[in-house]
Formats: C-alpha cells, sequence, structure tokens
C-alpha cells in the first residue's frame, strides 16, 4: 500500500515535469488543501487516481488530515506550494 502512494506521488510531479499535468496537479494539490471540499466531494473528484477502495481510505485520511488544519497552517502550505511553483526549477514549466 505504501509502496503504491509513492509511486502514486511520485508520477504526479513528473506528469507535470512533462508538461502535460501542471493544471491538474495544481488543482488536487487545491483541492486536498481547501476546506471547504469535505471528504465525499475529494473523494468523487479522485476517482481517477483511485484505482482500489483502500487508494480511497487513504486520500480520505489525507483530507482529514488537512481539514483538522488551522487557516494559518493551510495558508502556509499555500504559500510553501506557491514558493514551489516560483522556484527557479518550477518557473519554466
Amino acid at each position: 500500500m505504501k509502496l503504491v502512494m509513492v509511486l502514486m506521488l511520485s508520477a504526479l510531479p513528473l506528469y507535470c515535469y512533462a508538461g502535460l499535468g501542471c493544471d491538474l496537479l495544481n488543482r488536487v494539490i487545491d483541492m486536498t488543501i481547501d476546506p471547504n471540499v469535505d471528504v465525499t466531494e475529494y473523494i468523487n473528484n479522485m476517482q481517477e487516481f483511485s484505482p482500489s477502495e483502500e487508494i480511497e481510505k487513504d486520500f480520505a485520511f489525507m483530507k482529514e488530515c488537512f481539514l483538522q488544519q488551522s487557516e494559518e497552517t493551510l495558508g502556509k502550505i499555500q504559500e510553501l506550494q506557491q514558493a514551489i511553483y516560483s522556484s527557479f526549477w518550477c518557473a519554466r514549466y
């Protein structure tokens, strides 16, 4: 299970690196961080990345972790996301 998550998380940046999925990756990250998106809506939107019920449970667990964070913490995550996107290595994509 952990191997599947590692492969999935490593595949998304490579997908973006190829120039094919930057918007998709950004949408997934924004949806994960957004406190207005509940777990059910999140799971429904992540169906294309979920080959099994166990992966759905992992997505639900991850989303619940983000829902438990304060607004300040979520804001800092968004700042980090923007810093990464603005970095030298990502600016050209």
